[in-house]
C-alpha cells in the first residue's frame, strides 16, 4: 500500500473530526442562547459524514476511499419552554423557549469526536514510522 495514500485518507478523517468538534463546541457554547440574528433561539447544528472516492497516484487497483463532512444541518428537535417570567425573551405567559441543545448529548459527541480525531492521528503517526522504518532498511 501506498503510504501517501493512506495519510490521504486519514487527514480526510481528520478534517471531518474537526469540523464535528468545532460544531460541537459552538452548540455548548450556545445552550442559553435563547435569541438569534434570525429570531427565535438557538438551534442545534449536527454534522454528517460521507464518503468521498480517492484516486490512486500509482499502481492501479480499486479506488480508495475516505470520509468528508457531508452537510452541516439544523436538528429539528424541539427545544423546551420554561417558565421564567423576568427573562428578556418571555412570551406574555413567562414561557422561554429554549435552544434544543442536550449538553448530554454534546458531551458524548465530543468524547466520540475527540477519540475518533485521536486515532486517526495514531493512524498517522504509525504510518510515518513504518515510511522511517522503510528508509532505514533501504540503506
Amino acid at each position: 500500500m501506498n503510504l501517501i495514500s493512506g495519510i490521504d485518507i486519514t487527514a480526510g478523517a481528520l478534517n471531518a473530526q474537526k469540523t464535528r468538534l468545532d460544531i460541537v463546541a459552538q452548540n455548548i457554547a450556545n445552550t442559553s442562547t435563547t435569541r438569534t440574528p434570525g429570531g427565535g433561539p438557538y438551534v442545534r447544528q449536527v454534522v454528517s459524514f460521507e464518503t468521498e472516492m480517492m484516486r490512486r497516484s500509482f499502481g492501479g487497483g480499486p479506488a480508495l476511499q475516505s470520509v468528508k463532512v457531508g452537510t452541516i444541518s439544523a436538528d429539528r428537535t424541539p427545544g423546551q419552554q420554561v417558565y421564567d417570567p423576568q427573562h428578556a425573551d418571555a412570551t406574555s405567559e413567562g414561557l422561554v423557549k429554549m435552544p434544543n441543545v442536550n449538553l448530554s448529548y454534546e458531551m458524548v459527541d465530543l468524547i466520540t469526536a475527540s477519540r475518533a480525531y485521536e486515532a486517526n492521528l495514531s493512524v498517522v503517526k504509525n504510518a510515518r514510522q513504518m515510511a522511517m522504518k522503510t528508509l532505514e532498511i533501504g540503506k
